[in-house]
C-alpha cells in the first residue's frame, strides 16, 4: 500500500486522476443556450391547443394555425426570434381564415390566446437560453410566465366575448372585427 498525498497526486505521482486537474477542463466548458425543454414543450402544447381549437373553427385556418405551431417549435429549436415572428404571422391570418369563413367564436378566441401563449412562450424560452442556458432549473419561471399569459388572455377573452354577446347578433362580420379587437388588447396585455 501506498500513501499519496494531495501534493505528489497534483504533480502526477500515484497514478490516478485527480479532481484539481480536471477543474480547467470544467471551466472551458461553454452553456448550452438552447431554450429549456420546459419551455419548447409548454410553447408545442400551446400550439396544438391554438391549432386544435382553430381547426374545430374551420378546418383550412386550423391547417395554417398547425403550421405556425411547427415554426414555433422550428424558432424554438434553431433559437431564431425571426421564425417565431413568421410562424405567429401564419398563425394570425388561419384564425383571421377560419374567422372569414365563418368558424364559431368561442374556438377561434381560444386559438387566439393558445396562439398569443405559444408565440411568447417560445420567444420566452429562447431569452431563457441564452440568459441562464438549458441547464438552469427553469420549470418555475416558464409556469409562471404560461400562467401569467394565460390569466391575462382569459380576461381579454371575457372581455371581447362579452361585447360579442351584448353587441353582435351572430354577424360573422363583427365578430371578426371583435376578434382583431381582441387580438390587439391580448398582445398590449402579453407586453
Amino acid at each position: 500500500m501506498v500513501a499519496v498525498s494531495r501534493r505528489g497526486a497534483a504533480a502526477g505521482e500515484g497514478g490516478a486522476g485527480d479532481g484539481e486537474r480536471d477543474a480547467p477542463e470544467r471551466d472551458k466548458r461553454e452553456r448550452d443556450d438552447r431554450p429549456p425543454t420546459s419551455a419548447v414543450v409548454a410553447g408545442l402544447v400551446a400550439g396544438a391547443v391554438a391549432a386544435l381549437s382553430a381547426f374545430l373553427a374551420a378546418p383550412t385556418g386550423g391547417a395554417l394555425v398547425g403550421l405556425a405551431a411547427v415554426g414555433f417549435l422550428a424558432g424554438s429549436l434553431r433559437r431564431s426570434h425571426r421564425v417565431l415572428s413568421w410562424a405567429a404571422a401564419v398563425g394570425v391570418v388561419g384564425i383571421a381564415a377560419a374567422g372569414y369563413l365563418g368558424g364559431a367564436v368561442e374556438p377561434l378566441l381560444a386559438a387566439g390566446v393558445a396562439l398569443a401563449i405559444a408565440w411568447d412562450t417560445a420567444d420566452h424560452g429562447i431569452s431563457l437560453g441564452e440568459q441562464v442556458g438549458r441547464e438552469a432549473r427553469t420549470r418555475r419561471n416558464v409556469a409562471v410566465h404560461v400562467g401569467a399569459n394565460l390569466l391575462a388572455g382569459g380576461i381579454s377573452v371575457a372581455v371581447v366575448y362579452g361585447a360579442y354577446l351584448a353587441a353582435a347578433g351572430n354577424q360573422p362580420v363583427a365578430a371578426l372585427a371583435l376578434l382583431l379587437f381582441g387580438a390587439v388588447a391580448l398582445a398590449s396585455a402579453v407586453r
